[in-house]
Order: C-alpha cells, then sequence, then structure tokens
C-alpha cells in the first residue's frame, strides 16, 4: 500500500509475485519472524529458518514483493509419507503440497495471499499433480482457504514430538473441472 499523493488514503498496490532465489532467503526469514511473532505460525519458529524453507521435497517457491521488499512467501512440495493432506487425497492426480505459505501482517488482506496460492496452484496443475494443504485446525487462515473454495478433505492429530499432538484440517484445492461447469 501507499500513500494517496493526493490526501492521506491509502491505495491498494498488487505485489510482484516472482520465483524465490537464494538471495531472498534473509528477507523471507525476516518476514516470518514478524509473521510467528504476530500470528503465531509457524508454531514453533524453526532455529534454521532458512532450512526450513528449503524442504527436501521443494519442487518450487515464490515470493511476493512490494516496493522492492519480500512480503509473502509460498512453496510447493512434493508429497511425502508424512504429509497428511497427501495421504488423504484420494483424486485422480498425484498431489502436490503448499507449504510454508505466509504474509506480512501489514499487508494482510489485500490480496497477498491468494496471489501467492494462485502462482503455487498454477504450478501444481502445469506439473498435473492436484494441489493439497494442512493448517493447524484453531488457525484463522482456515477460513481464508476456506473461502477460496478448498474443500475440507479431513482432520487428523500429528504428533510433533514426543510430547505434543496438534490437529489439523487438510484440504484439497477446488477442482478446476467442477469451477468450470458451475
Amino acid at each position: 500500500m501507499t500513500a494517496d499523493p493526493g490526501g492521506s488514503r491509502l491505495v491498494r498496490v498488487r505485489p510482484r509475485v516472482r520465483p524465490r532465489l537464494p538471495a531472498d532467503l534473509d528477507g523471507c526469514v525476516a518476514v516470518l519472524a514478524l509473521v510467528h511473532t504476530h500470528s503465531g505460525y509457524p508454531v514453533d519458529l524453526p532455529e534454521r529458518p532458512a532450512t526450513w524453507l528449503t524442504p527436501a521435497t521443494l519442487l518450487a517457491a515464490w515470493v511476493a514483493e512490494l516496493d522492492g521488499r519480500i512480503v509473502g512467501h509460498v512453496g510447493l512440495c512434493g508429497a511425502g509419507k508424512q504429509d497428511v493432506a497427501a495421504s488423504l487425497w484420494d483424486g485422480r492426480e498425484a498431489p502436490a503440497v503448499i507449504s510454508r505459505l505466509y504474509v506480512s501482517p501489514e499487508v494482510r488482506g489485500h490480496g497477498v495471499g491468494a496471489a501467492l496460492l494462485a502462482r503455487a496452484v498454477g504450478s501444481a496443475r502445469g506439473r498435473e499433480l492436484h494441489p493439497v494443504l494442512d493448517v493447524v485446525a484453531a488457525d484463522p487462515a482456515v477460513s481464508f482457504y476456506e473461502r477460496l473454495g478448498w474443500r475440507l478433505l479431513g482432520t487428523a492429530d500429528q504428533r510433533w514430538g514426543p510430547t505434543r499432538t496438534v490437529s489439523v484440517r487438510c484440504y484439497a484445492a477446488p477442482d478446476t473441472a467442477a469451477r468450470a461447469t458451475e
């Protein structure tokens, strides 16, 4: 957002979504720290956030930029055995997991998350994969995915360490064929 030259109201500015470069990781980590402090995502801030943002199964990652600074991130990963949403997916295409989606608190509500999600979904579909994801059941992001038409596959408990179990909601992206007939 920028100030309107003719007054004090804020003007909505569309961020630029582009592939993440290795040089972007410091900016991604800085925004992740802000998001964790503001919203509690991720639940446990990783000791090595740059490594967390680059899991072994990563297929691609993107950043959202506004005025030359990173304001959001999303990754697309191949499905592994530990991915609950992928294990619940029952569609024709193999699943791909949307991961590490976050947006700086200062630009939320302006389409940044939806733009990042659309880019990752488009990439998954281009690979003939179906996007799935899981989100902590109590996270307000649940309403974001539901508002965008993501289909609930189910809920599951995940073990996060030896003493903690977390309930997650698992979603699949809307089916493009079904949306085309609506």
